[in-house]
């Protein structure tokens, strides 16, 4: 049975996405890495869903929801860069807002739904959401009062979701 996980998209990438034009676009590509600089993708394999959230005052949005089609560099990224200051995947230049020049990015090909920063969490299910590590241990999401996220600390990085609550975001972005 496929995972699911959640990313968080900052405010300077969600800001470089509207400004590039990519509201309704769909992503081909998000990019891992091996720095706290990009979130690590190491736990997705083919056919998991990422959802990617992004907080804007207080409020939880999901901005997209990808498939995971493969972790591979292929044709599409183009050349690999062959000095420092080369584009990373320049058949990707377009999305390279998501990360592809991270510290040690790698491609993370994906089937998306298109990029919309107006599907908000609702706060009840803001306060139910869980996360589930390799060990089965969960855990909730803090800092949310009433529901509004106060702090979206507990969000910064590359999370594995319980079943249960990928049904429901699963649900949300259907509707």
């Amino acid at each position: 049975m496929p995972d699911a996980f959640t990313v968080l998209w900052t405010q300077p990438t969600c800001r470089a996405l509207r400004k590039a034009g990519h509201v309704g676009a769909r992503p081909p590509v998000a990019f891992s890495g091996v720095h706290t600089s990009l979130p690590a993708w190491s736990g997705a394999r083919a056919g998991d869903e990422v959802y990617a959230l992004h907080v804007n005052r207080c409020e939880v949005f999901v901005v997209s929801r990808m498939r995971v089609v493969d972790r591979e560099r292929g044709d599409c990224c183009g050349a690999a860069a062959a000095s420092w200051d080369d584009p990373a995947f320049p058949g990707h230049e377009a999305w390279s807002m998501l990360g592809a020049g991270g510290c040690g990015a790698s491609a993370v090909h994906v089937d998306a739904t298109p990029v919309r920063f107006d599907r908000p969490v609702p706060g009840e299910l803001l306060e139910r959401l869980t996360w589930r590590n390799r060990r089965n241990r969960t855990r909730n999401l803090k800092h949310v009062v009433d529901g509004r996220l106060e702090r979206a600390v507990g969000l910064q990085g590359f999370y594995r979701l319980a079943p249960e609550s990928a049904d429901e975001l699963a649900g949300l972005v259907g509707s």
